[in-house]
């Protein structure tokens, strides 16, 4: 049996105004945030989800769940902070992490780098292990429109 474990995350939240545009733990300047609980970091939630399919550890809505006041607004990366511990305590080790943000807008170019040294570092991982992409869908579907943004991650992780 091997040691290597894959995990899939999906996330989508809707844009709205008067929040901030948080992603990969970077505040992007736009003129709408997600809408959500926490801070809402859609990319970071995907990343999250995919680790605890891997380590086979119950979903984000299960461990931080969206009616806990102990939440709110609460950083992603924080978060993320928490979950590099329960895969400790699982005995798994990160091996990489690719994600893909979809969004019209706004350009993450910029972002990039940050948005993968801060994933990176929460998981106490090297920046290499974490890929970060966006792509948009050609004005097709809420994501297309602007109404939100959506995210896709997979993690492989080894079991020690």
């Amino acid at each position: 049996m091997t040691k290597l474990r894959i995990g899939h995350g999906y996330d989508v939240h809707r844009l709205t105004e008067g929040r901030p545009l948080i992603l990969g733990g970077v505040t992007v300047p736009y003129e709408k945030g997600l809408a959500g609980h926490s801070d809402a970091d859609v990319l970071t939630h995907a990343v999250m989800d995919a680790l605890l399919g891997a380590a086979g550890l119950p979903d984000i809505g299960n461990l931080f769940p969206d009616n806990d006041a102990a939440f709110l607004n609460i950083s992603s990366i924080y978060l993320l902070q928490q979950v590099a511990k329960k895969l400790d305590e699982a005995g798994v080790q990160v091996v990489n992490i690719d994600a893909t943000l979809i969004a019209q807008a706004p350009k993450i170019a910029p972002y990039r780098l940050e948005m993968r040294q801060n994933l990176a570092a929460a998981l106490g991982i090297e920046v290499e292990q974490v890929g970060v992409k966006a792509t948009t869908e050609e004005h097709l579907g809420f994501t297309g429109d602007g109404s939100g943004m959506a995210a896709h991650a997979v993690a492989l992780l080894e079991k020690l």
